[in-house]
């Protein structure tokens, strides 16, 4: 990436945005019938699918189950087509098995699981297009997909990643971005209460930044819980209709 401009003198950046603007977030839910819940979101190029299934009863070994709340089950894997690269192992190699592990803990902490003992939920997420901001991507459509399948949370889990380059903070990096090497931070939150459920950051960072880099990582995620909120309630319109035609007629 050498001699490649980030940030013009003007405050853009490669693709066209300012430092603390998203990438253009599309996204439906329901898009699997079979499932109980599922959802599709672009964000920019990054392209992520995610599956719903449960609560239901624990499945394989019962040493798993656990008597005051239900287990979440995760796995993430990358499309062979995904990137440029073909990939032999999409879910097994060591950076899908820690993606996993990072779901499984961002939706534990916002998942409801008390309600549900000795049940089990599972959720699958496969990233279709790769372009920056993975784990990201995943949380916002899995939290699509959760709510789809009307699994009650303490609030939706919105993901934004942020870097620091040329003394900027920059929100949801790209994958010329993330390509740079500098530091780089995930945040997975839950916008209402501002608590944090994954914090991950890939190289040092001066404390004399942090803050500056973590207000704009906030921001973006509560810009993405925008967007997401919008979905939900677009989707609710879209299924109290159908259901009022289905009525009538």
């Amino acid at each position: 990436m050498a001699g490649m401009e980030l940030l013009s003198d003007q405050g853009y950046r490669v693709d066209g945005r300012k430092a603390g603007e998203l990438r253009k977030i599309r996204a439906r839910m329901g898009v699997f019938a079979q499932a109980d819940g599922s959802a599709y979101i672009e964000q920019g190029n990054t392209k992520a699918l995610a599956v719903v299934y449960g609560p239901h009863e624990i499945r394989g070994s019962r040493s798993k189950m656990l008597h005051d709340r239900c287990v979440i089950n995760c796995q993430y894997s990358m499309a062979t087509f995904s990137t440029g690269e073909r990939k032999r192992r999409p879910h097994g190699d060591r950076k899908s098995s820690e993606m996993t592990l990072h779901l499984k803990q961002t939706f534990e902490a916002a998942i409801l699981t008390q309600l549900y003992p000795r049940s089990q939920i599972d959720i699958y997420v496969q990233i279709l297009q790769a372009d920056g901001g993975n784990y990201c991507t995943c949380v916002n459509a899995a939290t699509l997909a959760v709510i789809d399948a009307g699994i009650p949370m303490r609030d939706y889990v919105c993901a934004c990643s942020a870097g620091f380059i040329e003394d900027t903070p920059l929100a949801d990096l790209s994958y010329v971005e993330e390509a740079t090497g500098g530091p780089q931070l995930a945040l997975a939150l839950l916008p209402k209460s501002d608590q944090i459920a994954l914090l991950e950051m890939n190289s040092r960072l001066h404390e004399d930044h942090l803050e500056r880099v973590m207000e704009a990582v906030s921001k973006a995620c509560k810009d993405v819980y925008t967007v997401l909120d919008q979905v939900v309630r677009e989707h609710a319109q879209e299924v109290t209709t159908l259901l009022g035609d289905t009525t009538t007629a």
